[in-house]
């Protein structure tokens, strides 16, 4: 069997996707720390105490409703950033939202972990990914593992991009 692929006709279909394999298929990280959820939901409940202390019992009536609203609005965010996951596959990237997150690995152009040495604990590493059609995303996960795979990713993508 002989291969029709010669050197001339694979530099005409341009240079070989991105590849990244992680330490062990799939990685999962909870998005955000748990000092920063207790910090989120401690805000949201402090809120909803400190509007019932300023106002009592008339929080019920319709007048304040447009304040529950608001704190609605807080609790559903809230709520999406307990449930965050971040998902590393040698495919792509996936993040649970409010809007979920989807980028493919082979359609990087960009990444940069971005953090806050010595706070990890409590402010998510993120890395800012933008893709070869310009869309960017910021992915967030806390766990040690996955931000050292955030780490590796980005080196051998800028190494990957540079050849």
């Amino acid at each position: 069997m002989t291969s029709n692929h010669t050197p001339e006709l694979m530099a005409h279909l341009g240079p070989a996707p991105f590849r990244f394999v992680p330490q062990h298929e799939p990685m999962v990280s909870p998005a955000f720390s748990r000092p920063f959820k207790i910090m989120a939901v401690a805000l949201l409940s402090g809120l909803a105490f400190w509007a019932y202390q300023l106002h009592g019992a008339q929080m019920v009536t319709t007048d304040y409703l447009w304040l529950w609203a608001a704190w609605g609005i807080m609790a559903y965010t809230v709520g999406h950033l307990l449930m965050g996951k971040t998902t590393l596959t040698s495919n792509g990237l996936e993040q649970t939202w409010i809007w979920d997150k989807k980028v493919e690995l082979r359609d990087l152009a960009y990444a940069k972990l971005i953090r806050v040495p010595g706070l990890d604990w409590l402010v998510a590493p993120r890395l800012y990914l933008r893709t070869l059609m310009g869309k960017f995303t910021v992915i967030y996960a806390c766990d040690p593992d996955m931000v050292e795979e955030f780490k590796r990713l980005s080196t051998e993508l800028k190494a990957f991009r540079s050849m």
